[in-house]
């Protein structure tokens, strides 16, 4: 998440700030990604070949309801679930609803399957859904900027992803059952330990367009950690004002 009121929160932003910067500017160096790819998730080279990649896995065969981030570099890994026949749930940017996911079936979307896994289309395609209308989930997808092999995990900084996913584990949809996988380039798996808080989240399976990387270490969150969370990302968050309004 963005920022802690936690002792030494400071030091560790700056170790994940360090670590997001070195991966960005290696990615652009090796040309694997476009420029301006800092502060953002990378949408790399290969996203094609990592999506094909996980859809060989059984998480992935078994799954029928995935929840899959927005970003550019996972548009092959929703295009492939949607054409697959699977449910798809989305977040729609920067959970800034009140009804924050976006319901794909494909068996009801009146467009093409492709289309509907564009972030743009999906906003349009898509049924918004509050977290109690939705399924149980059996597949996680998200991006990251950096990985380790133990599953430590950097997005870009903003915080969203771990809120989604403390969200779905706080209503049940999310469990020891689910998955959650993150497609990467090669180049964003580090060999240091990735700095984390207590409330960043484990993967459980890293793919890259070369290789299968089954993690060591199981981390997840029991639910939604207030003590971190800015009050301004309360604010602008309907389903945590919602939450925190009844006393959650």
């Amino acid at each position: 998440m963005t920022s802690s009121a936690r002792p030494g929160s400071a030091d560790l932003d700056r170790e994940k700030d360090a670590l997001r910067r070195d991966v960005w500017d290696r990615l652009e160096a090796a040309g694997v990604v476009e420029a301006g790819v800092h502060g953002h998730i990378p949408d790399f080279d290969g996203a094609n070949a990592a999506a094909r990649r996980l859809a060989g896995l059984e998480a992935w065969t078994t799954a029928t309801v995935i929840k899959a981030v927005p970003d550019a570099a996972q548009r092959p890994v929703r295009a492939l679930a949607l054409a697959a026949g699977k449910v798809v749930y989305m977040a729609v940017p920067r959970l800034a609803e009140p009804h924050p996911f976006l319901f794909l079936d494909p068996a009801v979307l009146s467009a093409s399957l492709d289309a509907a896994a564009d972030r743009r289309q999906a906003a349009r395609l898509g049924e918004p859904v509050d977290i109690n209308q939705m399924r149980v989930v059996d597949l996680v997808v998200t991006g990251s900027v950096a990985v380790d092999e133990s599953g430590g995990r950097l997005g870009k900084g903003a915080g969203f992803g771990d809120v989604e996913v403390a969200l779905l584990t706080e209503a049940g949809l999310i469990g020891d059952q689910t998955t959650i996988v993150t497609t990467v380039h090669d180049l964003q798996v580090v060999d240091m330990q990735v700095p984390e808080a207590g409330h960043d989240f484990h993967v459980d399976v890293i793919v890259t367009p070369t290789r299968v990387i089954k993690t060591a270490v199981r981390k997840r969150p029991a639910g939604i950690d207030w003590a971190v969370l800015p009050e301004s990302m309360i604010r602008d968050i309907p389903v945590l004002a919602a939450r925190r309004g009844t006393g959650s």
